[in-house]
């Protein structure tokens, strides 16, 4: 069994904690908690290009544009109107042509009425064919003549010919009222009829029909005509409507454009140049007072972004000075004690501990003074060398240095086949893979392995140092390349950290074009480094 400080005891306390959680998820399963699997599921589950699961994420829609809801809603506000429009004209003139219908009626009923022979009629079908032969009445016009339980109906056809009605045509006509109004019946086969039944003596009555087949072709055909030039004049309408508003909403698109250059603007640190203004900007229209505003505000953020930065190398000038006077006094102090502590003559036992923490203090910060003006420097953007350095080679002689000042780790070094050569300045590389190594002896217990590799991807070389250790709370991971950064009592200056260690890795890694990153959980940390390789290294 191994104990904290052991080798081995992260990779021991790993494989107990792994069999611990298969242990608990063997007992869930056969208490009932069953898995989707189990049961005749399929376990779904969604996740985007980036591997983050989207299975509880709400379904988005892609939003519209302000051109294209304006539109939208002039479409719609079109077609409701000329909907309106049509239907009430169609109506209209449908009823009209119905009243004129009837008042032919009237008159074609008249005349029968005129031509009809008195007396009680013996035939009602050579009634009905006298009155129909009447001169002016219209092909179409169906009659019926009711005498007694006598029937007889005819109607005139296309081509001018009394012809017999079909039986459904002459039920319906039998059953219109005699009550002077004219009504809409259907006469089988010959389409729908307006008819108008007239008691011309005692239980006789005469019932003309006039056909209504006109009449609604006409007005299908106003539905038609009136439905196309509904749709021209709705689609010429959006043409118009698409240029219109474009042009309405051109200076709302240069102000986005403006913001959209504002927003790539390095404006995190250094003298930002902020320039980009709206263009056109009158401050009459709603969206002129919008750039107007915009302008207004890009002009007092500049301002804020000037202080700021003179503020900045204000106190990147005092920490630079500051720190380049210390240097002399912090080596005054040390070079006194060392001489005190080399002194022939006896001293007592409290002093030789004061003088030897006076020592050990002065060279904490002589280096927390030489991490700060170098950070500094790298502020002011200084140029740093610019020579072909072995990464491989530096790389291994870091490992050598960090396993004799932690032999309780287990270290490892990869390197790939070939040329590992960057352009660069040599001692702040090695300061960057020193710090690294650093930061993984100091945090991490012993028994943990510590794996430097180094690898080509692409026209970079990929530096990474991954530990075993207990991982970096995640709320920490987002500042951990910020100044005097520190987290658990692990990371407390009882550990030797000034809390600079890895702003300065970030800090060279970008003075030399490159990037560093990290991720972290329990039992993987991984610091990953990529630097531009060298033109000679790729050859």
């Amino acid at each position: 069994m191994t104990h904290p400080g052991d080798p081995g005891y992260a990779s021991a306390s790993r494989r107990a904690h792994t069999a611990s959680v298969a242990e608990v998820a063997r007992d869930d399963t056969a208490g009932g908690l069953d898995a989707p699997e189990s049961v005749g599921l399929p376990a779904v589950y969604s996740t985007d290009d980036d591997g983050h699961d989207l299975t509880d994420a709400p379904s988005r829609r892609r939003p519209w544009t302000l051109r294209r809801r304006l539109l939208v809603i002039v479409a719609a506000l079109l077609v409701a109107v000329s909907a309106v429009i049509g239907i009430a004209t169609v109506l209209v003139f449908h009823t009209s042509s119905v009243e004129r219908l009837d008042t032919s009626l009237r008159a074609t009923a008249s005349r029968a009425t005129e031509a009809a022979p008195p007396g009680f009629p013996t035939d009602p079908r050579a009634s009905v064919f006298q009155f129909l032969s009447v001169p002016g009445q219209p092909v179409g016009t169906l009659g019926v003549v009711v005498a007694g339980e006598s029937v007889g109906g005819a109607y005139i056809s296309e081509s001018g010919d009394l012809l017999q009605p079909e039986a459904s045509a002459m039920e319906a006509l039998e059953q219109v009222p005699t009550d002077g109004e004219p009504h809409t019946v259907s006469a089988g086969s010959l389409g729908d009829y307006r008819a108008l039944a007239v008691e011309t003596q005692p239980q006789v009555r005469s019932v003309l029909a006039l056909p209504l087949a006109d009449v609604d072709a006409q007005s299908l055909q106003l539905a038609w005509t009136v439905a196309i030039v509904a749709a021209a004049g709705l689609a010429l309408a959006l043409v118009v409507g698409w240029l219109v508003v474009g042009r309405a909403l051109a200076p709302l698109a240069r102000v986005t454009a403006t913001a959209q250059a504002v927003s790539e603007l390095p404006l995190d640190r250094g003298d930002v140049d902020l320039t980009e203004r709206v263009a056109e900007a009158d401050g009459v229209t709603e969206v002129g007072r919008l750039g107007a505003a915009f302008n207004r505000m890009l002009g007092h953020v500049a301002s804020a972004l000037s202080a700021r930065e003179q503020s900045e190398q204000k106190v990147r000038r005092f920490v630079a000075d500051a720190s380049h006077e210390l240097r002399t006094p912090l080596a005054s102090i040390r070079g006194y004690a060392e001489l005190t502590r080399m002194h022939g003559g006896e001293l007592p036992p409290d002093v030789m501990h004061a003088i030897g923490r006076i020592e050990s203090e002065s060279v904490r910060m002589t280096e927390l003074v030489e991490d700060l003006l170098l950070l500094a420097r790298l502020d002011e953007g200084r140029e740093l060398a610019a020579q072909p350095v072995d990464l491989g080679r530096v790389l291994v002689e870091a490992v050598g240095d960090a396993q004799a000042a932690g032999p309780g780790h287990d270290w490892e070094v990869r390197l790939p086949d070939g040329a590992t050569v960057v352009t660069g300045d040599e001692p702040r590389l090695r300061q960057v893979v020193t710090n690294l190594l650093a930061n993984a002896r100091m945090h991490t217990p012993e028994g943990t392995s510590v794996v430097a590799a180094l690898e080509r991807k692409d026209d970079d070389l990929v530096l990474s140092v991954t530990d075993d250790g207990p991982g970096i709370p995640e709320e920490q991971v987002a500042s951990l390349f910020e100044r005097f950064a520190r987290g658990d009592s692990s990371r407390s200056r009882l550990a030797g950290s000034t809390g600079l260690g890895l702003a300065i890795v970030k800090g060279v890694v970008e003075a030399h074009h490159g990037s560093v990153e990290v991720a972290s959980q329990p039992g993987s940390t991984v610091f990953t480094v990529e630097l531009p390789a060298s033109k000679s290294s790729d050859a």
